[in-house]
């Protein structure tokens, strides 16, 4: 399945991070699994999130061009990827695609509003033991709240 956007206009629009989007400069695998369970959880039932790696952000803001992402080392981000999505209860459904932006190579993930929710996932990928809810509130992915498992849990109703 291809990714549901024109990746040129999701980075090149009036884009800044917010609900459904998130610049990475990097791949920061504990970063990421925290917004892909987020994402997953779609408290504002907006259809999910986008995770753009390879495109620094200044204030939410993408700084271009892109820092961009070795070619190398996408295959290596693609299979990571499924381990990580490993560490979140239940499995999320996602797509990924790497892809070429004004010369640079970038990985963007979209993590559609999962059906099974509420995710969990841990807070740090070392740790043994319990995970935690993570939400998305602008453009911070956190460990949910009491305020945000209500609703999140009537969303799974």
């Amino acid at each position: 399945m291809a990714l549901p956007v024109n990746i040129n206009q999701l980075i090149s629009g009036k884009a800044v991070e917010w609900d459904r989007l998130e610049f990475k400069k990097g791949w920061n695998p504990e970063d990421i699994v925290h917004s892909l369970c987020a994402f997953a959880n779609n408290i504002n039932n907006w259809g999910g999130g986008y995770v753009v790696i390879g495109i620094e952000e200044k204030d939410g803001i993408p700084i271009l061009p892109p820092v961009g992402l070795s070619q190398s080392s996408l295959d290596a981000i693609q299979k990571e990827l499924i381990r990580l999505c490993h560490q979140i209860e239940p499995y999320p459904q996602i797509v990924s695609e790497p892809a070429l932006f004004q010369e640079k190579h970038i990985f963007v993930i979209w993590v559609p509003g999962g059906s099974t929710r509420p995710y969990k996932t841990v807070t740090t990928l070392g740790e043994k033991g319990q995970k935690r809810y993570f939400v998305r509130h602008g453009s911070v992915s956190k460990i949910a709240n009491l305020s945000d498992l209500s609703p999140l849990l009537i969303k799974a109703l």
